[in-house]
């Protein structure tokens, strides 16, 4: 479906952040081929670019991570013109250095979810995205500059591992996690990291960590949804200004990366 609304720059949101602090524009109802996006999408201006906003669990937070229509929420920041994706969210710390309130900037993956779709690939033209480096260098690292210069505590990598949810990680699972070396624990990265590298969308995860996973060690609290959610709720004020600091920063055109590239290389022939 094609709108006449346009947008450079495009954010999905988390939990406990379902507004955007920026002058809006309008808020639009798309429909794509997959279905409907997770919820309206906001038309805002920043520093004289355009940004769609768009809470991935809906602004009630009534759509459960394995239940988004990632392939609706991609195709319609695809359809609004979008070329680069500021992906935020709530994440569980596995690592002792990566402490609640702190802020990290994924560079890889592990997916342990199942059943989602995956893939805007259903032949007959088939493509096989290279995810060796899935989030875009460039925008990594205006996102770690954001971050410092706003006062904020930046990793600047970290390997994010997504589970199926909605429930949490069991003890077992998360020392797992942790023993593999891996970094932050969250529900919704994937498939909207790999869906956006398909469409030859730039994009980056602020993984803004929330608490201690269960497995990290034998004392810490199990995680709860209210705890995580007042722990997001007091930094929201703090990601705000992450996300209007890098809008600002991102350059018109996109250098130093391969995301658009990458399409072309994908292709089976």
């Amino acid at each position: 479906m094609k709108t006449k609304f346009k947008a450079d720059i495009g954010i999905f949101s988390g939990s406990g952040m379902y507004e955007f602090a920026a002058d809006k524009i309008e808020s639009i109802k798309l429909n794509t081929p997959y279905g409907s996006p997770s919820d309206l999408i906001d038309i805002c201006t920043i520093g004289g670019k355009k940004v769609a906003f768009l809470p991935r669990h809906g602004r009630k937070h009534s759509i459960p991570p394995h239940k988004i229509n990632y392939r609706a929420n991609l195709w319609a920041m695809k359809e609004l013109g979008v070329s680069r994706i500021i992906s935020p969210c709530a994440c569980g710390s596995l690592q002792k250095i990566i402490k609640p309130g702190d802020f990290v900037v994924t560079d890889q993956f592990i997916d342990r979810t199942k059943g989602r779709e995956d893939t805007f690939s259903e032949g007959p033209e088939v493509m096989h995205i290279s995810s060796a480096e899935p989030y875009c260098p460039e925008l990594r690292k205006l996102a770690v500059e954001a971050i410092e210069s706003e006062g904020g505590v930046a990793h600047e990598q970290g390997t994010i591992v997504v589970i199926n949810g909605p429930r949490f990680s069991s003890k077992a699972e998360s020392e797992w996690f942790m023993k593999m070396g891996w970094d932050t624990v969250n529900m919704t990265q994937y498939p909207e990291v790999v869906l956006a590298q398909e469409l030859g969308i730039c994009i980056v995860n602020i993984a803004m960590i929330t608490d201690y996973d269960a497995g990290l060690a034998g004392d810490v609290p199990e995680v709860n949804t209210k705890e995580v959610i007042k722990m997001f709720q007091n930094s929201v004020g703090l990601l705000q200004k992450i996300l209007l600091n890098l809008v600002k920063n991102i350059p018109d055109k996109r250098k130093g990366c391969r995301c658009l590239q990458k399409v072309d290389e994908a292709y089976f022939c």
